[in-house]
């Protein structure tokens, strides 16, 4: 049952991992998040309902479907009040069950949507609200000023935690599209058959579980923006559905006859090199060249330190106005190469506020990696060549700075120093 559930789930786009114990699934949950978990009742060790109450005390957001051969009304009653999402008997057909897993991850796609609205930004941002200094991120917002009110589509690349989202909204509300809607659709987090449905909708009985007509987003977002994030991890054939999207400006519901036309702009983003994907037959070529119309590629936060600042000082007013970051921590954070970027360092800075007892933020307060801000290029060869290379990008990102550089390696000053003479490396300080 377990091998035919996998096969048949990996089909319809769902990720899945099988366990043939109850420990080999709490071995499994503490390595990965599984938003559902599909648990039989009777297990060796571990009964389901114990199993479910160890997930949930680890996730308590994942939900768990139960699945027996021994149905009872007293076994159903209690898997429910004990949080199981629903209730299986053996034998049930599969659509059963695709149908349960449906609902719950349309449910929850709603629910991450509706948090991450209310927690990331205001509903509406504009460029008053983009905090930069640096030369290239004046660039990008004269490049977008360009096209505000051109009906273009534009593909946003970076790596993550770049902003890419951030820029897809300035780019609606300074627009004349202002006013109606922003949608934002997660390419990576749906299963193919319900990020279809998503996307462009379905009518009743579409397929098991279309119990009603669904309104699909580009319909919803009529006049406005639709913003595709990670379209790198779309799926073949439904890039071939985006792309006559794209085309013609027209579509028809899943299970439906009817030829839809709306007026809407999208925004993609991918922080993968969708020319590679091309490349590799991943990505489609045709539907790459109509996302390029108007590239905007946002540089790592490591390519523009001087941002680095007035982000964290603009982080910690509005979040926690009452701390401060002290004049020792700059060259801390400018030495780090933030592969996280603006994401990573909010959130070290919300962690530095919350340790942090008093109105400033010490150097100690400050958790960062080590050597993983070092790229894989200078990890390559021998022993000394790493080690040298290791060195010299340490002295890079600290400008010279002996003392940061250490530290970013975890070695001491003068320790530093001998490796310096030992591999002629010198950088005035």
């Amino acid at each position: 049952m377990r091998e035919l559930l996998i096969r048949q789930l990996s089909k319809e786009g769902y990720r899945v991992e099988g366990a043939g114990d109850a420990y080999e699934a709490l071995d499994k949950v503490k390595r990965s998040y599984f938003p559902v978990a599909i648990v039989d009742l009777k297990l060796p060790g571990m009964d389901g309902l114990r199993l479910m109450e160890e997930i949930k005390k680890r996730e308590p957001s994942t939900e768990t479907v139960i699945i027996t051969a021994y149905a009872t009304v007293e076994t159903a009653v209690e898997s429910l009040k004990k949080g199981a999402r629903d209730y299986l008997t053996k034998p049930f057909k599969t659509e059963e069950l695709k149908h349960i897993l449906e609902q719950i991850f349309q449910e929850q796609q709603q629910k991450e949507e509706n948090l991450y609205l209310k927690t990331r930004w205001p509903e509406k941002i504009t460029f008053k609200d983009f905090i930069y200094t640096s030369k290239a991120m004046q660039d990008i917002i004269d490049k977008v000023k360009k096209i505000l009110d051109k009906e273009v589509t534009v593909l946003i690349t970076g790596e993550s935690g770049t902003g890419k989202e951030l820029i897809a909204r300035i780019i609606h509300y300074e627009s004349k599209r202002k006013n109606k809607p922003f949608v934002v659709i997660n390419c990576a987090s749906l299963p193919e058959n319900l990020l279809e449905s998503e996307l462009f909708g379905h009518e009743k009985g579409a397929f098991t579980g279309a119990t009603a007509r669904k309104i699909g987003k580009f319909e919803f977002a009529e006049g406005g923006s639709v913003f595709l994030d990670e379209i790198g991890e779309m799926s073949p054939s439904l890039q071939g559905k985006l792309l006559r999207f794209l085309q013609y400006k027209e579509f028809q519901r899943l299970g439906g006859n009817e030829t839809i036309r709306v007026n809407v702009r999208i925004i993609a983003a991918t922080n993968r090199e969708l020319k590679k994907s091309v490349e590799e037959g991943k990505f489609r070529e045709d539907l790459f060249y109509r996302l390029h119309v108007f590239p905007i590629f946002i540089p790592p936060l490591r390519e523009r330190r001087e941002d680095i600042l007035p982000l964290a000082e603009n982080f910690l007013r509005k979040k926690y106005p009452q701390k401060k970051l002290s004049p020792e921590v700059l060259p801390i954070l400018n030495s780090y190469s933030w592969p996280g970027n603006v994401r990573e360092l909010e959130n070290v800075l919300e962690n530095a506020s919350l340790i942090s007892e008093g109105e400033k933020i010490l150097p100690s307060h400050i958790s960062l990696p080590q050597l993983s801000l070092f790229s894989s290029e200078k990890r390559r060869g021998t022993i000394e060549e790493v080690e040298k290379g290791l060195i010299e990008e340490a002295l890079s990102m600290s400008r010279g700075n002996q003392t940061q550089a250490a530290r970013l390696l975890g070695i001491t000053r003068r320790t530093l120093i001998y490796r310096m003479k030992k591999y002629g490396i010198k950088f005035a300080e």
